[in-house]
């Protein structure tokens, strides 16, 4: 019905209605423009309050870090002397009398090296030592022969001085009767002349004069031979008394050659020793590195010897040791024991950084530098070490060392 109605509308009957004109008006009214104090004020003001946020927290870190009472590091490990043992000495080896990993006592036998031809040479030695001291004896069996050698030329000496007092006492005994008989023959002599004596007695007095001239020979001539007999027993005794000091000066050579002998059997005995390896302390080994029959050489590493004495090694920046010393607490958390807490103490600071002890040091005073914080190994025992013959060498820590301050 609308429809129809419509439909019978002419166009000239219908009149378009017209709506009301309005003004246009813009989309966005413009703002009121700002001063330029108000638009770069606030973001200068925010960056320096930035600048020095960050120049204050750059400043004062080290003091901020170092000042703190408690210090801690997860650059730390548990440490242990692991100590390689070698052979000092060839051989094969006969027996590895220990397991892999197997913990051992001081003393107890690890490695036996075939010892045979050891024992051959501190026999060797032995057998030699005792030549020398053969020799030694037999050097003075000598002196004491030589010595008697030498007394009995002293006693030729002595007696050749007795023959010589007595032939010089014999000589004034006949210069003494000659001194007496040649007055009285001379006097028969006169007395002869005169026929006042006998002929008999002239001759007793001349005979008697005259042995003792020949007496006085006689002593003289023993006399000369015992002063050559006095010369013989003094160069006898002088070249006895040489022989002597010959042996005296064989007698310290032989010693010399004495103490030789016992300073390479003692080399013996100790090769005959390093035949053994046994473990240094209480501890525990490691994985074998020999096996029975195979030959080694001085140097040839054997297995390693892990200590039963452990200890906690912490890596302090050097930014955190201001007032870390000596005797310090520390806590200790091992990564292997979760939720545990060990107690320890700080026993050892170490007297230069970590990069000092590097095979290769580095050398800051060549090419362009950049700063790095150095790290200073601090070492940490456990205050019971019961449980720190427990541990392991490497196992990662975290300590927490409370200062004092």
């Amino acid at each position: 019905m609308a429809q129809e109605a419509a439909n019978s509308t002419t166009p000239e009957t219908a009149k378009p209605t017209l709506a009301p004109v309005r003004p246009v008006e813009p989309e966005h009214a413009a703002a009121p423009a700002r001063p330029s104090w108000q638009r770069y004020g606030t973001p200068m003001l925010i960056v320096l309050l930035a600048v020095a946020v960050v120049y204050t927290i750059t400043r004062n870190w080290n003091s901020w870090e170092g000042g703190r009472i408690e210090q801690v590091t997860d650059d730390a490990y548990v440490r242990g002397d692991v100590t390689p043992l070698s052979t000092k000495v060839a051989g094969i080896v006969r027996d590895v009398e220990v397991a892999d990993f197997q913990s051992v006592h001081q003393g107890n036998l690890i490695v036996q090296l075939d010892d045979d031809d050891y024992r051959a040479q501190v026999a060797q030695a032995s057998a030699a030592v005792e030549a020398a001291k053969a020799a030694i004896e037999n050097n003075r069996r000598q002196k004491q022969l030589q010595q008697a050698k030498v007394d009995r030329a002293i006693a030729g000496v002595s007696e050749a001085e007795a023959e010589i007092s007595a032939s010089q006492a014999g000589i004034e005994a006949a210069q003494a009767e000659i001194d007496r008989a040649l007055p009285e023959r001379r006097r028969q002599e006169s007395l002869m002349e005169t026929n006042s004596t006998t002929r008999q007695k002239l001759e007793q007095v001349v005979a008697e004069e005259e042995g003792s001239r020949a007496q006085l020979g006689s002593r003289q001539a023993s006399l000369q031979q015992a002063k050559a007999a006095l010369s013989s027993s003094q160069s006898a005794a002088d070249a006895e008394r040489r022989g002597l000091d010959v042996l005296n000066s064989q007698e310290l050579q032989l010693i010399a050659d004495l103490h030789a002998k016992d300073a390479a059997l003692t080399v013996t005995q100790v090769n005959l020793g390093y035949t053994k390896i046994s473990a240094p302390a209480d501890g525990s080994v490691g994985e074998r590195q020999v096996r029975p029959g195979q030959l080694v050489s001085p140097g040839t590493q054997v297995i390693s010897f892990v200590s039963r004495i452990k200890w906690v090694q912490a890596n302090y920046r050097e930014t955190q040791l201001t007032n870390v010393k000596v005797g310090d607490t520390a806590e200790i958390r091992i990564d292997e024991y979760p939720g545990k807490l060990f107690n320890g103490k700080v026993i050892e600071i170490a007297p230069a950084s970590g990069s000092q002890f590097a095979l290769l040091p580095p050398d800051n005073a060549t090419g362009n530098y950049t700063k790095v914080v150095q790290r200073i190994p601090v070492k940490i025992a456990f205050d019971d070490s019961e449980i720190a013959t427990t541990l392991r060498p490497g196992l990662s820590v975290i300590a927490t060392v409370r200062t004092r301050h």
